[in-house]
């Protein structure tokens, strides 16, 4: 019987995070279901008992402490990740123009969007590393890609940038240990941060996040994808 593999899964109590908990636990892996709120992660992970096994885990991924807290932790409990998915994000000033977002909206989105990833990676990645498997999938946005970038959300849109730009960055730093590292895209979908007018359903935006942390040895590292395909930076 082959190792069961554990993911661990940022900003996950509802949307896009929620349902890549539920598919990954679908498939057999070990999920620890992280939210800002420690009743929120239980009640996230109370509504996938029939998926398959769901840990509920506290964690603010813009919080040093929070993040060192929930390693040391898990490392207490001697449970390796093997699977990262960092999928919490923020959303501000959407319709604020690039001259007038504050440098404060810009901290706090860059905090959470990009920093707090660095982070969790930086706690997690050298495990993986040190046994030869992990995948890494950096939740991004088209509003990140340079190719297509406009006027919207410029906080959001240059920190999904700058989140692509560590999706290649860490990948250069794992080639060759088995670890794939990769940012997607899910698209417009329909959560809190999307709206209702969304086209997509939280398991299609769902499906190209799974697909990448599930990833056979001789999958790519260091792409950005939609619909499992690739896609320009």
């Amino acid at each position: 019987m082959s190792e069961q593999r554990t993911a661990l899964v940022t900003g996950a109590n509802r949307g896009i995070g929620l349902e890549v908990c539920r598919q990954l636990a679908a498939r057999g892996l070990r999920v620890i279901l992280t939210a800002r709120d420690r009743a929120r992660a239980d009640a996230a992970a109370a509504s996938l008992r029939d998926a398959g096994e769901v840990i509920a885990a506290p964690l603010d991924v813009s919080d040093p402490r929070s993040v060192s807290t929930l390693a040391i932790d898990l490392s207490d409990r001697r449970l390796h990740v093997d699977v990262l998915v960092n999928n919490a994000a923020v959303l501000v000033g959407e319709s604020t123009g690039v001259l007038e977002t504050t440098i404060d909206d810009l901290r706090a989105t860059f905090q959470t969007n990009l920093f707090g990833v660095i982070l969790v990676s930086q706690a997690f990645v050298p495990g993986m590393i040190a046994r030869r498997y992990g995948r890494v999938v950096n939740v991004s946005s088209q509003a990140g890609q340079l190719l297509s970038m406009g006027t919207y959300a410029p906080a959001y849109s240059m920190s999904k940038a700058s989140l692509n730009a560590f999706t290649r960055q860490l990948a250069a730093a794992t080639q060759g240990r088995n670890v794939l590292v990769n940012s997607a895209d899910p698209g417009w979908v329909r959560t809190a941060m999307g709206g209702p007018s969304a086209p997509r359903s939280v398991e299609q935006g769902a499906d190209t996040p799974v697909w990448l942390a599930t990833l056979s040895a001789k999958g790519p590292t260091g792409g950005f994808f939609s619909d499992r395909k690739p896609i320009d930076w």
